[in-house]
């Protein structure tokens, strides 16, 4: 069994204009002064970091890892989540998803997605140059505007929707394996990814595909109401990236799964602070070291109540004590008796 690395951090929902979260340097010295020992970089965030410099600079790759390890951090993953998103969009969102990629392809679909794509590749190769194992991303989404069947669907359109979705991932999936790197989507409502089947379903599309992997985060599945516990238990050689994120749901006689368009604060299903919500942390921390996963336990800060820098520093102390340390022998091997073949033989008696 191998212990899990952590506590870290997701820096996505804390950079902003204001010092200590303007610059990688100031936000690193932040979340050191914490107890955080790791830092999952969002890599469109150009306050914090240069996808592509990162891409073809070994040089600025060492200086940021000698930076960040000067203050006792590693890097975990980089994150490509709005790039991810990027790849495949229903046209329904294309104005909302333009605010995820430079003004310059705004309103261009097709250019829009050839830089995502490229944006991909450049992860991969500066997630190898930084020497990172996996990488944190979103599938994107065609068939998301008709998950629930009414009107009903045309026969054939979600296979349809999979068969592009796998066509554009492919490619991206080969330049991560000739780079060493897991792809590790996060398994989220609004993309076609969002459980267990429609990742198989993808999964069989691309070959099962060695770097096509999970992220795995137990508040979207909260919300949905599947077991995240049996999740562990099917897809643990899959799940290469970690959020520790914490949610609820408690539905009533108004609202339930689906939230009734109401603001976070009211809906049903909401994300929360570390220990505020339902999620079994022991249950998940237990089965993540009992089925070996050897990466980072990352706190993603979502929460509809609570102040950000408040959950930021509550973060830290409660990863860092549901870290399973694992045992490497066995509780009762102080009343081993060794081997002894003649002795088993007797005592099944056929000596």
């Amino acid at each position: 069994m191998k212990t899990i690395k952590g506590p870290g951090i997701f820096l996505a929902q804390f950079a902003g204009d204001t010092a200590p979260f303007n610059s990688l340097e100031a936000i690193a010295d932040w979340v050191a002064g914490l107890g955080y020992k790791g830092v999952q970089i969002p890599s469109w965030d150009g306050r914090l970091f240069d996808l592509e410099k990162a891409a073809t600079s070994q040089t600025y790759c060492d200086e940021i890892k000698g930076m960040l390890a000067s203050k006792g951090l590693e890097i975990t993953e980089l994150s490509t989540h709005l790039q991810g998103q990027l790849v495949a969009v229903h046209p329904a969102f294309d104005a909302q998803f333009d605010g995820f990629a430079p003004a310059a392809v705004h309103g261009n679909p097709a250019a829009r997605q050839e830089w995502a794509v490229q944006q991909m590749k450049y992860a991969a190769k500066a997630s190898a140059n930084l020497g990172l194992a996996a990488h944190a991303s979103f599938s994107g989404a065609f068939a998301w505007p008709y998950f629930y069947p009414w009107p009903a669907r045309p026969a054939g359109l979600v296979e349809d929707a999979f068969d592009e979705l796998a066509r554009r991932w492919k490619p991206i999936l080969d330049v991560f394996d000739e780079n060493g790197v897991d792809v590790a989507y996060e398994i989220h409502p609004g993309e076609d990814l969002h459980d267990g089947v429609t990742f198989e379903m993808f999964l069989e599309r691309v070959g099962n595909h060695p770097r096509a992997n999970i992220l795995y985060d137990p508040s979207h599945f909260v919300l949905q109401q599947l077991d995240y516990l049996a999740f562990i238990d099917i897809y643990h050689e899959r799940i290469k990236c970690f959020h520790v994120k914490d949610a609820e749901f408690r539905p009533n006689g108004r609202s339930g799964v689906y939230g009734g368009y109401q603001s976070w604060v009211d809906r049903p299903g909401r994300f929360r602070s570390l220990g505020d919500g339902q999620v079994d942390f022991p249950g998940i921390f237990s089965k993540m070291a009992a089925n070996d996963y050897a990466g980072w336990a990352v706190l993603e800060w979502e929460c509809a109540l609570k102040h950000p820098e408040v959950g930021a520093a509550e973060g830290a102390p409660f990863i860092d004590r549901h870290i399973i340390k694992v045992t490497e022998h066995a509780f009762d091997d102080f009343a081993a008796g060794g081997a002894d073949r003649a002795l088993n033989a007797r005592l099944m008696g056929i000596g």
